[in-house]
């Protein structure tokens, strides 16, 4: 199974990396893609450059082979949409293979918003990455949404390609890239929240400085 990771990255920290790690080992996933949006659709967009956002990933991904940077969205015009995107890896890794989108519960809370949702459930598993005592949305149509599609056991995801909802339960880091930009603005240092390579490069190219701070992950 090939598990899927987009996002702004900006920048990435250790809160994705176990995330996708902890996905990785309780799911059996052969990879996860991490795949840097280019145009945000439901957030402000990322305030490091495409290539600044390449590079810390690739520098944060080293060491992990089952962590594989994927730059599709990236050169693809218009909105980062991740139904064109699990539309474009599904034509390349062939219709048997199961995909397993994984997402936050936020954003899993807003996904029936999502650009043509029940076809990105056609094409993928999601599963949904969450706390310990995670309570899932009462919200009707997703309610019954997760009625029909959820299951417990990662086993049934390699059944089929897609069209299931899992609920992953996560170590609770509590890190975003927010906190992360307002402490460099203020003149803190993100040390640790963070891989030091990151960082690094983040110091080189004097990002997030001088930067108007904006909310996103």
């Amino acid at each position: 199974m090939i598990g899927v990771l987009g996002g702004t990255f900006d920048p990435v920290h250790v809160g994705h990396l176990r995330a996708a790690l902890e996905c990785c080992e309780a799911l059996h996933l052969d990879q996860v893609r991490w795949l840097p949006l280019k145009t945000a659709v439901h957030r402000p967009p990322p305030l490091a450059s495409p290539r600044q956002r390449v590079a810390m990933l690739e520098a944060a991904l080293i060491g992990e082979p089952r962590f594989i940077l994927d730059q599709r969205e990236l050169g693809r015009p218009g909105p980062s949409y991740t139904y064109d995107t699990l539309f474009s890896l599904r034509a390349e890794i062939g219709e048997g293979r199961p995909l397993c989108l994984l997402m936050g519960s936020d954003a899993y809370a807003g996904f029936l918003g999502w650009y043509r949702p029940f076809e990105i459930l056609e094409l993928a598993h999601l599963i949904v990455m969450h706390r310990p005592g995670y309570a899932l949305p009462t919200d009707a149509p997703l309610a019954e949404l997760y009625r029909e599609r959820g299951c417990q056991d990662p086993q049934q995801l390699m059944a089929r390609p897609g069209g299931l909802i899992l609920l992953q339960p996560i170590t609770p880091l509590g890190i975003s890239a927010t906190q992360i930009r307002t402490l460099i603005a203020a003149g803190s240092s993100p040390r640790y929240l963070l891989p030091d390579a990151v960082l690094a490069y983040i110091e080189r190219e004097q990002l997030y400085r001088d930067s108007p701070l904006r909310s996103c992950q």
